[in-house]
């Protein structure tokens, strides 16, 4: 299975609903990734405070394509590309069972943080 990486690539509302509009406003990009068909098979956005601090994002793969290593990759290019930008964190929260994929996969590291349910 070929499949194709590229930060800041097109896709349409269809394909991820309702995330074209916030991405445009608030993103430092996002990653797309496509089979050799052009389907899109993952996507991962990657917001920012406007100066040195990335956020991991709605991290999405295909379902029938998971296991198979493109969210891995996903965030690898986003890591890639913010670093690029000239940031230097790269910050994903996530719920505990995606705890061994972001820290161990993907390389992140844990850290203190705080959250308030509003």
């Amino acid at each position: 299975m070929t499949i194709t990486y590229a930060w800041r690539g097109v896709f349409t509302d269809q394909e991820m609903p309702g995330v074209w509009e916030r991405v445009n406003a608030h993103s430092l990009g996002w990653v797309c990734a496509r089979d050799a068909d052009a389907a899109l098979a993952g996507f991962v956005n990657v917001a920012w405070d406007g100066d040195q601090h990335a956020f991991i994002l709605d991290t999405w793969v295909d379902p029938d394509r998971r296991r198979a290593g493109i969210g891995t990759l996903l965030v690898k290019v986003a890591a890639e590309e913010s670093r690029a930008a000239g940031c230097t964190w790269l910050h994903v929260d996530f719920e505990p069972h995606l705890t061994s994929y972001y820290l161990e996969s993907c390389g992140f590291r844990p850290t203190a943080a705080g959250l308030i349910a509003l």
